[in-house]
């Protein structure tokens, strides 16, 4: 058992700070976390066709990669990503961080995309961030065939998320407390 634990230990480890010393410069990690969005935003448009125009009205949106670990019944998560406020156009570099209670064993990798009404709400994000929560969703997409739904889940007046998995949107029930912070090394 002792060595177990010990074993758990590295692999939490190894998976939240692998890529956090990369050697890259800071202009690199910007263009990268700037492709990783692009992505993200692609996959969204690919299994709620309805978020690119949401988007595109909103005042700005936040795309996010994150990975996530559940042992038992702890779950944590941690991830990097970028605001975008649509009328500047300029990006504000993020990183993520969760903690909770769940049952499962596990890893998983996947994305969230948060839309932001005004400009009230994309602030409040940017330089407060925390989000302490109980979501419960409901799959979108099961299987090959199975069909997609616009499936954004509103978490407070004027801010909607959408949760992506390998499957396309997918979603679930947790409860747990994120924070998410402005990366003092890329802005």
């Amino acid at each position: 058992m002792k060595y177990f634990k010990s074993f758990l230990a590295i692999v939490i480890v190894v998976i939240f700070f692998s890529g956090f010393w990369s050697g890259k410069s800071n202009q690199e990690l910007r263009r990268e976390r700037v492709k990783t969005s692009q992505k993200t935003l692609n996959y969204l448009y690919k299994y709620a066709p309805k978020s690119r125009g949401m988007i595109a009205d909103a005042y700005g949106y936040a795309t996010f990669a994150n990975l996530g670990v559940n042992l038992i019944i702890i779950s944590a998560e941690g991830g990097k990503g970028l605001a975008h406020n649509n009328r500047s156009g300029k990006n504000i570099y993020m990183n993520m961080a969760s903690g909770g209670v769940g049952f499962g064993l596990g890893v998983k990798d996947f994305r969230i995309v948060f839309i932001f009404e005004n400009k009230k709400v994309f602030d409040n994000f940017v330089n407060h961030g925390w989000e302490a929560n109980a979501q419960a969703d409901a799959a979108a997409k099961v299987g090959k065939d199975g069909g997609a739904l616009n499936a954004a889940i509103t978490v407070e007046p004027g801010v909607r998320i959408y949760k992506l998995t390998q499957s396309g949107l997918a979603l679930q029930a947790t409860i747990q407390g994120t924070k998410y912070w402005k990366d003092g090394d890329l802005n």
